[in-house]
């Protein structure tokens, strides 16, 4: 037998294989496991050359997969933009976009994003405080959901936008309630009225090495890019064919809401243009409706104190369906966007009419965020085969659940908030995302909140619907073999079996053995993608 390039032993290894077996020792050669087993097992293996990486019983996983993250623009952000998401009080983000601002005083625009919707009196921020320290130029900052801005006087003039300016059909200037006078907040489609400049292909390209940097020190070596216009699908491009692209991606296909189906030979383009190496571009994301705080969420019943006010559905239901049965013929997965019920419901009624028209393709469709569910439609997931894609760490009491959600949904509803374990119980697929940068792109962080119902650091005192808990083998499961099946590659990685890829992690403690408020604090020493080391190395 041939020997190994790498031999790990003395370990822990969790394969998360089909009956989720332990070993202590595998073997990689040429970027595949060739051995998972035990450490006389393994001894065949090595030969003169062969790299021995004795682990002292430390943990080894699957290395993580992510289903819904956003890696340029965040990482662009990050890496040289005014990122707000290290501060969390109104005083910070102001200190924080005044220094931005004097450090770059030749700067046009004022760029950049992660503020918290529940810092501001009803999540609605203002453009006099942006005005008082940067007067001259115009401010534009996306919240930490994607789902609104922040803008200042300078902003709103350059775009012409004044009392007298409509809402957009699928957003909402937020305005003073007696003068009609925009305030400084933009919700949803709203954000497209102002344009600050693109960022170049040198900033995008940044953005991304610093994603991939970060996230390979959280042990993620695949993932599915969760808007993908032709600018992100570029950037992918350029670091897979120099060579730098170290994960498995999916880019899904971003489907423009204000256009109809003529787009889709457009998105057949991109498939076939941008799927090679690395990168597969064979999913398409639908944003069906907007977020819980803001109440564009689309709900089956109003907001309460909102008579009548049930959300945005941004594309019709009937055009959904239409939409969604070409994509699943055509061979697309869909990727959809779904905050409220309403939305839910209209994506599992889409995916529907594709298998009643297209029978069962196996495209794989996945709905992601799912905050508030009616209960009967929990079952559906299981039998349309629709894979139920959470952001766990969203699942505990905080400031958008205790202020800004719930008392708009009252209690009977906000039993149905993030119903994970319900899923779990009802034989539904379930895979897990971090939405980064929205929240943290750490999956110990996730899991930890989906195990324990409570913030991962000691933000809350009690389990938020504890009934909604699950244990630990299935959160890493969600992270990994399930995420993989999301994303199209179980069969070549997502668990430690003969054959499949070495993407790989090693870790500093086992999960197992620590208490599940401890979770969050586990940190990834080693990460290999296809036998490489990515992060951390082999020696230490």
């Amino acid at each position: 037998m041939a020997p190994a390039d790498l031999v790990l032993r003395d370990g822990s290894i969790y394969t998360v294989d089909a009956v989720r077996s332990w070993a202590h020792a595998l073997a990689v050669r040429e970027g595949r496991i060739v051995y998972v087993g035990t450490e006389s097992g393994v001894v065949p293996y090595i030969g003169a050359e062969t790299e021995v990486l004795e682990l002292k019983g430390r943990t080894v996983l699957p290395s993580f997969q992510d289903v819904h993250i956003h890696p340029v623009t965040s990482g662009t952000v990050a890496a040289g933009f005014c990122d707000l998401s290290g501060v969390s009080t109104r005083e910070e983000y102001l200190a924080l976009i005044a220094e931005y601002a004097a450090e770059r005083p030749d700067v046009e625009w004022i760029r950049g994003e992660g503020w918290s919707m529940d810092v501001f009196p009803a999540g609605v921020p203002d453009k006099q405080s942006l005005d008082g320290i940067v007067p001259d130029r115009p401010v534009y900052l996306g919240s930490s959901d994607g789902h609104s801005a922040w803008v200042n006087s300078k902003a709103l003039d350059i775009a012409g936008i004044t009392s007298d300016t409509p809402d957009p059909a699928d957003g909402r200037i937020d305005r003073d309630p007696v003068t009609g006078e925009p305030v400084g907040g933009l919700q949803e489609g709203a954000m497209n009225l102002v344009q600050p400049p693109q960022y170049t292909a040198d900033e995008l390209d940044a953005g991304l090495r610093y994603a991939l940097k970060m996230l390979h020190g959280y042990g993620v070596t695949a993932f599915q890019e969760a808007s993908a216009d032709r600018e992100v699908l570029e950037t992918y491009r350029r670091l897979d064919e120099a060579g730098d692209l170290s994960a498995h991606v999916v880019a899904a296909l971003w489907w423009e809401r204000e256009r109809g189906e003529e787009q889709i030979p457009e998105l057949i383009a991109k498939r076939e243009e941008f799927s090679a190496g690395n990168r597969r571009a064979t999913t398409v994301k639908i944003m069906q409706d907007g977020v819980m705080e803001n109440h564009t969420a689309a709900l089956l019943e109003p907001y309460q104190g909102k008579p009548g006010g049930t959300g945005i559905s941004f594309v019709e239901p009937g055009a959904l369906k239409r939409i969604v049965t070409r994509l699943d013929a055509a061979g697309f997965q869909v990727h959809f966007h779904a905050i409220g019920d309403a939305a839910i419901r209209q994506a599992l009624d889409a995916v529907e009419a594709a298998r009643t028209q297209n029978g069962e393709r196996a495209n794989r469709h996945h709905i992601s965020h799912l905050q508030l569910f009616d209960p009967v439609d929990i079952g559906r997931f299981r039998e349309l085969g629709v894979v139920a894609n959470f952001q766990p760490l969203w699942a505990y009491a905080d400031g958008y659940i205790t202020d800004l959600t719930i008392p708009f949904l009252g209690p009977e509803r906000s039993r149905w908030l993030y119903p994970i374990g319900s899923l779990v119980r009802s034989g539904a697929i379930v895979a897990f995302g971090s939405d980064w940068s929205v929240s943290s792109a750490n999956p110990f962080e996730a899991m930890e909140v989906a195990i324990t119902r409570m913030g991962p650091d000691g933000e809350s005192d009690a389990p938020f619907l504890p009934g909604e808990r699950i244990d630990l083998p299935t959160a890493l499961a969600a992270f990994t073999i399930k995420a993989a099946y999301v994303n199209g590659i179980d069969d070549a990685t997502g668990s430690i079996e003969v054959g499949k890829l070495a993407d790989l992690i090693v870790l500093d403690r086992n999960p197992f053995e620590v208490p599940p408020a401890e979770i969050s604090e586990i940190e990834v020493l080693l990460t290999l993608f296809a036998g490489a080391p990515v992060h951390g190395d082999l020696l230490h």
